[in-house]
């Protein structure tokens, strides 16, 4: 009966994150599909906590409070520019755990063969069916936990079966451990930005790769304990270095990618616990977390296989010298153009999440589009440094979702537009991605706003911003700069448009 109880439950919880996943996909359901979230993971706490296998509960109820309360001061202190190092900041305490589930079950296996061999058995040895596995005196698996009760119960192939599954689940959780501890210091700004490697550059991953593989056949040989340590230490050598030789124009998909190793990890501890659930949702986080990597690779022209590598193939060869000087208005000549627009097209980018500008954006939004005019803003797949990042802001301002339009939406009415206002946008804006071979981001797809009759980017100085890459837009005769802090520079705005 426990476990017809525990098996509906983990059932329920499933469809409910399923239906999670997919109410994410849209703005109008986002609010629905999040709490289907929240009530499956609900469901699927308290079936674990009093199905079969229970134990601990005052020690579990304890540490789901301690992470609660974390959880709500992160909710109510973050802000939506520091979301995508929260993210990764996560990612990497589920690949920890993975970690540490896997040194687990192998301290497990051994003290159960230990007590097998004390009682004069061989761990893993089957009755004479063939099937019917030899357990443990009825005293000596009492004393055991679940967890090593279910592994006194396995034949010798499950036992190798296991091992395999703890190994992969120490090696993806080593590797996205410190590959987000390095992506959460890149977007926090605590770790330089810049690709960087170690001299041996991709040798050095291979190899370490490579080791890693004998390490893990030594280990299921029977070598010892000890091969899991230097697996581990090699996986983590490897996050760490992955993620140091992705530059921050690849840091959007590094984040999403991330998240797909997390789900990965995830599968590998439900398997090695055999937590039906766990490995339904880590295989959906995984899966979820590498279609959406792939679907921004391919929005930014990237191989996939080049960015997880970190690189491979990059442009290469001098980038083109950038022509003339970039031309600074004040907010009395952009409120002159805004008021003689009759068409506006509002492209958002990192930089309004940083000076938090989407509530001053929308009042703009809204004073035009009363005035009679047409707004719209246009959104870049991999726009801030998350997926969705500006998507969420617009959202938080109560910005229409429907004059929210993605590139391939509204590329082609760049041309026919009055004024573009670039708020905190570099990169995909950036026309070297078409003129220069040799850009870094040469190929990948970007919002035409150059096309528009007038330019106005908004951007805080002359840098060249997170990437690093310059930007030949701002030097453009119907581009003019309007520096200063995005949300200052809105707020002058807003008592001159009328």
């Amino acid at each position: 009966m426990e476990y017809g109880f525990t098996i509906a439950a983990y059932v329920v919880a499933a469809v409910l994150f399923i239906l999670s996943l997919g109410g994410l996909s849209g703005q109008e359901s986002a609010k629905r599909a999040v709490w289907y979230g929240i009530v499956g993971m609900a469901i699927a706490i308290i079936a674990t906590l009093i199905g079969p296998g229970q134990g601990l509960a005052i020690v579990s109820l304890v540490l789901i409070a301690l992470g609660a309360a974390v959880g709500y001061q992160l909710a109510t202190k973050v802000q939506m520019t520091q979301m995508p190092e929260l993210v990764a900041i996560m990612h990497s305490l589920v690949g920890l755990a993975a970690v540490f589930v896997g040194f687990n079950a192998d301290i497990m296996i051994n003290n159960v063969a230990d007590l097998y061999e004390a009682a004069g058995q061989v761990m893993g040895a089957v009755g004479p069916d063939g099937y019917t596995a030899i357990g443990l005196p009825k005293e000596i698996n009492d004393g055991l936990s679940s967890f090593g009760q279910l592994i006194a119960k396995k034949s010798s192939v499950e036992i190798t079966i296991l091992r395999v599954e703890l190994v992969l689940g120490i090696w993806i959780g080593a590797v996205t451990f410190t590959g987000s501890v390095i992506a959460y210091g890149k977007l926090a700004g605590k770790v330089d930005s810049a690709a960087k490697q170690l001299p041996g550059g991709h040798m050095l991953n291979a190899a370490a790769a490579a080791g890693s593989v004998l390490l893990m056949f030594a280990y299921l040989g029977g070598a010892g304990s000890w091969t899991l340590v230097l697996l581990t230490l090699l996986a983590l050598f490897i996050g760490y270095h992955l993620i140091m030789g992705i530059g921050g124009a690849d840091m959007p998909v590094v984040v999403s990618m991330l998240n797909s190793y997390s789900g990965w990890a995830a599968a590998a501890i439900g398997f090695s616990l055999g937590n039906d659930l766990l490995i339904v949702v880590g295989a959906l986080v995984g899966s979820s977390g590498a279609i959406l990597s792939y679907i921004m690779c391919k929005a930014m022209n990237r191989a996939f296989v080049s960015v997880i590598l970190g690189g491979f193939g990059g442009a290469s060869g001098e980038q083109m010298a950038v022509e003339g000087e970039q031309v600074a208005i004040d907010a009395d000549g952009v409120a002159a153009a805004l008021n003689d627009a009759d068409s506006v097209i509002i492209v958002p980018g990192y930089g309004m999440a940083v000076a938090q500008a989407q509530q001053a954006v929308s009042e703009l939004t809204r004073k035009m589009r009363a005035a009679g005019k047409e707004v719209r803003f246009a959104i870049h797949p991999v726009a801030g440094r998350l997926p969705g990042h500006m998507n969420v802001l617009l959202a938080e301002a109560k910005v229409p979702y429907d004059i929210v339009l993605e590139m391939d939406e509204i590329n082609e009415d760049f041309p026919d537009t009055d004024v573009v206002i670039v708020i905190g946008s570099n990169d995909i804006v950036n026309p070297a991605a078409q003129d220069d071979p040799n850009s870094p981001i040469a190929g990948m797809p970007v919002l035409e706003v150059w096309k528009a009759k007038q330019v106005f980017v908004s951007k805080r100085g002359q840098g060249t911003g997170y990437s690093g890459i310059e930007n030949p837009l701002f030097y453009k005769e119907n581009t003019r700069m309007f520096y200063g802090d995005a949300k200052a520079s809105v707020d002058k705005l807003l008592p001159m448009v009328e």
